[in-house]
């Protein structure tokens, strides 16, 4: 019996240490990240990236925030930071909404030729960006959006709805249709029935469709730069600006400053709805 425990404990004592050494390893570049952009430009060219900085500061933080460079003008993240929240914001409610809705048309209130729509609704899952960057230039000029915050809203839109049109789909089958029956034999209509029943059923996936489109057009930086110009650019080509402008010496800590300033609105929301959007994929994973 000794023995068959200390088996098991050597066991779990290997398991935690390897998951340990890999997660210091994974975890190496945000270190670096954070404690570069803690200290003075001198001490970096002086001394290791890895190691603490002697002197805290926060001078790359408000360089990079507010007078970072960028180019031949010296403005900080903050209004490209204001643009990539007016971007996601609506754009994730949008592109959720319009899913939401094709989700629970596509399941209640079947047609036909239906599969046929979710079919190629989930062939846009696999179009890469690349392949709409000039037709989409198109639209957008036709539409005279572009360049702006609003034709990148419509973009996101436009190609997030085969995503979150997949998660709805696939949640709102679960939903037994003796509901929405009973529903409509109540007297209710499509919208009474999508608001009251359908909606607050789906509250895992709705955290699924909105973490998932915030990150990916948070993060986004080939529509962007394809589609804004100057002060109407989001964040990450604002970033992608700072980091290769090459006046002097090198910025590196306003470089990590600004890395982390782009970074912190994903890491907030996966750090506060991370668990969510777990129980959200594996809620509707099984019918019944």
């Amino acid at each position: 019996m000794a023995t068959e425990r200390q088996s098991r404990a050597l066991g779990r004592l290997f398991i935690y240490g390897s998951l340990g050494a890999l997660a210091i390893f994974y975890l190496m570049p945000l270190w670096v990240m954070i404690v570069t952009s803690l200290k003075s430009l001198d001490e970096i060219y002086a001394g290791s990236f890895i190691g603490l900085p002697k002197v805290v500061t926060f001078e790359a933080w408000a360089k990079a925030w507010g007078t970072a460079c960028i180019g031949t003008r010296c403005e900080g993240l903050r209004p490209y930071f204001i643009n990539s929240i007016s971007m996601v914001i609506p754009a994730v409610i949008l592109s959720s909404g319009i899913g939401a809705i094709n989700g629970y048309v596509l399941t209640k209130w079947r047609f036909k030729g239906s599969n046929v729509v979710f079919g190629m609704l989930l062939f846009g899952c696999f179009l890469p960006f690349q392949a709409v960057l000039l037709p989409m230039a198109q639209v957008l000029g036709w539409l005279g959006l572009s360049g702006s915050v609003a034709g990148l809203i419509m973009v996101h839109t436009v190609y997030g709805i085969a995503f979150t049109t997949l998660f709805f789909r696939n949640y709102f089958i679960t939903i037994p249709d003796e509901l929405t029956k009973a529903a409509q034999i109540d007297g209710a209509g499509f919208f009474r029935i999508f608001f009251s029943i359908m909606l607050p059923a789906a509250l895992p996936i709705i955290v699924v469709s909105c973490i998932w489109q915030f990150t990916q057009i948070w993060n986004d930086f080939l529509f962007g730069v394809s589609f804004t110009a100057g002060e109407g650019t989001p964040i990450t080509v604002a970033l992608n600006n700072i980091v290769n402008v090459t006046m002097g010496r090198k910025q590196y800590n306003v470089d990590m400053a600004s890395a982390m300033i782009a970074a912190i609105p994903t890491l907030v929301v996966y750090v506060v709805a991370g668990r969510y959007f777990v129980r959200g994929l594996t809620a509707g994973a099984v019918k019944g």
